[in-house]
């Protein structure tokens, strides 16, 4: 099974399980039913939201600084440089 028939997989489980519970075919208390279920899809798209929002911060916060990756992408800079004047583009 590959990683896109995973993802479907488990999206049309948990949203099969959210229809349950907003048509109330599986029963929970009232105070649960009105309150919690209505708000359940936003509470999940703040709490991924976060999640991803936190991933950014910890990639940029461990990004390594390596000389050897720097030296390569000048190198590359002023290879396209070099072949941008080749073709008449003022590039400075």
């Amino acid at each position: 099974m590959t990683r896109a028939q995973q993802t479907i997989s488990l999206a049309l489980l948990v949203s099969s399980f959210y229809l349950a519970l907003y048509l109330e075919l599986i029963p929970l208390p009232a105070a649960i039913q009105t309150d919690i279920v209505p708000v359940l899809p936003f509470w999940f798209l703040v709490s991924f939201g976060a999640w991803l929002l936190f991933r950014l911060g910890w990639g940029m916060l461990t990004f390594r600084d390596t000389p050897d990756a720097y030296a390569e992408l000048m190198e590359e800079i002023k290879l396209a440089k070099a072949d941008l004047r080749t073709k008449g583009v003022d590039v400075d």
